[in-house]
């Protein structure tokens, strides 16, 4: 499958033209409800967005033109209504089709990022403060879940190893975590031991400073629907998707491996690494094929979900079998 640069592909190539003709309707209401300005530049323009139900309804809200990102994939990307109503979110409840249902329970607004650990500038930043500046891209990468399902997204994104540059993690910083909200009256997934909560999750420190890792604050040219992770998710495309944790409020800079909420609970199905390796089974089911949404026949996974070019020699003289 053919992975191309920047300069080799154009938004009207990956998906409906409608969906990015209109962008320069987007972020008046963020810019409204919080004075936001984001992305050197790149304005949203359209309807208001300042109450949590409205966030997972974002349909007339566009960002302003973008570049494309790095490594962005060629092929075609999944239906909106499809990325949108089945996926994993615990907090908003554990079928497929409850975090849409009960996106409205995910407050977004104010939202903030505590800062910790090994690093010179740690404190509590508010989202417009992370996204001061920050260069917004178009990133069209595969997602695949541990499940064996897949699909293919257009993120609106921006650089995680910037963003953790300007937080300055020092010599002892060789791991990175994040953290989700923890919010039991409104989240009422909390309220049950399904998982530990709040949910975590890491990164080696090499592997967030790679280009490839994301955070994201849109997808297919929106604003990032509550039940995808809104405002701010973390998209690691080389990675089972339970690795790129959702409406993050913490980042936090370690020298130790942190703890990551799926691999604490069941180590022997989810590893910290979870690299997508079609060689290595699940405990309980094959990770050779997958299904994309939209599609009934399934498809070869590929190693490291199609991105070995860019990302295997973070992994040179690693046993991937052991350390999956």
């Amino acid at each position: 499958m053919l992975i191309k640069k920047p300069d080799e592909i154009k938004s009207s190539e990956l998906t409906d033209e409608s969906v990015y003709k209109s962008r320069r309707r987007f972020l008046s209401a963020i810019a409204a409800a919080t004075g936001l300005s984001i992305g050197g530049g790149y304005l949203l323009s359209g309807n208001a967005v300042g109450k949590p139900e409205s966030n997972a309804k974002s349909d007339d809200a566009r960002f302003a033109d973008l570049p494309d990102g790095p490594y962005s994939t060629d092929e075609e990307v999944s239906e909106y209504s499809d990325v949108t109503t089945y996926n994993n979110f615990y907090e908003l409840g554990t079928s497929k089709e409850a975090p849409a249902r009960n996106a409205h329970q995910l407050i977004t607004q104010p939202w903030s990022v505590t800062v910790s650990g090994e690093c010179d500038k740690p404190g509590v930043y508010n989202l417009e403060d992370i996204l001061d500046k920050q260069p917004l891209e178009d990133r069209i990468y595969r997602l695949r879940c541990v499940e064996t399902w897949s699909a293919v997204i257009p993120w609106v994104g921006f650089s995680l190893a910037d963003t953790l540059k300007r937080f300055q993690p020092n010599s002892k910083a060789k791991y990175v975590q994040f953290v989700t909200i923890h919010d039991p009256e409104n989240l009422k997934t909390q309220n049950t031991r399904v998982l530990d909560w709040p949910y975590r999750e890491g990164l080696r420190i090499d592997e967030a400073m790679h280009p490839l890792a994301t955070l994201a604050v849109g997808m297919y040219g929106r604003i990032l629907p509550n039940q995808n992770g809104a405002p701010l998710r973390l998209v690691v495309p080389w990675k089972y998707g339970f690795k790129s944790i959702k409406s993050i409020v913490a980042i936090h800079f370690t020298n130790e491996e942190p703890e990551a909420t799926w691999n604490m609970l069941q180590p022997s199905e989810y590893g910290f690494y979870a690299n997508v390796n079609p060689a290595v089974s699940h405990p309980r089911w094959s990770q050779s094929k997958e299904r994309r949404l939209g599609e009934w026949l399934k498809r070869e996974t590929l190693p490291f979900n199609g991105y070995a070019e860019q990302v295997a020699g973070l992994y040179s003289g690693m046993d991937l079998k052991k350390f999956f």
